[in-house]
This record gives C-alpha cells, structure tokens and sequence, in this order.
C-alpha cells in the first residue's frame, strides 16, 4: 500500500506548518531549544539515565525527528559503556523524507546535531521498524492512529506528549490516548508537555499521573510534567 505523506508547507519564515492540523511543528523560536527545556529537563534528562542500563522514551508526534535527534545528541554525549536508549515514536501523518530534509536543514549547529540528522535522513523509511541506528540507540516510529500505536509500545521510563496543540488535534489528548500511555508507562515513569491545556491535565490525573504546572518554553507562560502515581 502507498504511504500517504502529510500535507504541509514552509512558511515565509521557512518553519514547516501542518495544512491540516494548522500548526507549526516547533515552537518558532527555536525547535531544539523547546525540545531541551520541555522534554529533556521536563523528564529529568540526563539525571535519570545514571546507571541504568535500558532507558525508554515514548514520543506522541514523530514530526521532522527534531526531539530525537536533539535527544540522541544529548545521550550520545552522557551515556555509558554498554547502556541502552530505545526511542519509541507515534506519527499517523509522516513526512515525505525531503520535506523532514528540508525542516531539519536550518539547524546547522552544533556540526554533530547536523551529522545526526543526515543519519536518521538515510534511515527514514526504516524507521518503521526497530532501527539501531547506533551501537547504543534503538529508533522505532509506529505510523498507525496513535491508539493503536500506543498498543504496541513496551513500558517506557519517559514520555514526550509532542502531539498538534489541543485544540486543534484532540484525538492525540483523549481520556483514551492518555489511559493508553499511563498503562504503558513503567514504575516511576514520568511525561512532560509544552501544552498546559485543563482539559489535558485532568485527562492525564484520571489515568493515573500527578501532574504539576512549570514554567513555559519562550512565550508560553506554563507546561506541565508529571510522575506515574
């Protein structure tokens, strides 16, 4: 079957833009940043990879790969001898590869971020299944509805609820969606999201999490992270 490939396009600032969800893909102030402040440290990263020898990430909202990537660069400088990072991904809308090309080449530092990107680029069809991209890293993006994604993900220590804004996708912040990720969430496990929605937060304290508000990325004055209960 042919893979329908999202419909997009670049704006007059060059950010890639979802005709159908009307939304960017990244904050438009800086993607990697955003995915630093809100994910990385929303989830306690790197702190939490200390001695562990598998650590798994669950994504909602594959994207451009801008959070793996920028998370891959960050573990590839912290972790250690013989530890295991699996990055699990949901993506229903995928981009055709010169599009997540195009998206990703305005990011021309760090040089190491760039070399990552053109590694993930060559591998972008295979990500449907497990990818060990690296000796240390494994990459798998389900591009199935995110319910029946989620079905197939293994516990994961920590979430990035990365999905269109709310309001303008609520399928992916469903009471279903959000039970789904607290089932499959290991013991402890923890989420983090730019978006600081009440109707989320409740959705996310029904599954199971205690959910707290911080300080937002950039414009945005809240985010919320939370812990398994």
């Amino acid at each position: 079957m042919t893979r329908q490939f999202h419909n997009t396009r670049f704006d007059d600032n060059d950010l890639l833009y979802s005709q159908q969800f009307q939304d960017h893909y990244y904050s438009r102030h800086d993607g990697r940043l955003e995915c630093r402040h809100v994910f990385l440290d929303g989830n306690d990263l790197p702190q939490r990879w200390v001695n562990r020898p598998k650590f798994t990430i669950g994504e909602l909202g594959f994207g451009t790969g801008l959070n793996f990537l920028v998370t891959w660069h960050l573990w590839q400088q912290k972790r250690q001898p013989g530890q295991q990072l699996t990055f699990l991904s949901v993506e229903g809308f995928p981009l055709d590869v010169e599009t997540a090309r195009h998206a990703l080449s305005q990011w021309t530092q760090p040089k190491e971020l760039v070399e990552l990107a053109a590694i993930l680029l060559e591998s972008w069809d295979d990500t449907s299944r497990p990818l060990q991209i690296d000796a240390q890293t494994t990459l798998q993006v389900h591009h199935n509805p995110v319910e029946k994604a989620l079905q197939e993900f293994s516990k994961t220590d920590a979430w990035f609820l990365d999905g269109f804004a709310p309001a303008k996708n609520p399928d992916m912040w469903s009471p279903q969606v959000m039970q789904l990720v607290a089932d499959r969430t290991a013991p402890g496990g923890t989420f983090a999201s730019y978006t600081a929605a009440g109707w989320v937060r409740r959705n996310l304290e029904d599954a199971g999490f205690t959910v707290v508000k911080r300080p937002g990325f950039a414009s945005k004055r809240d985010m919320i992270a939370g812990v398994l209960r």
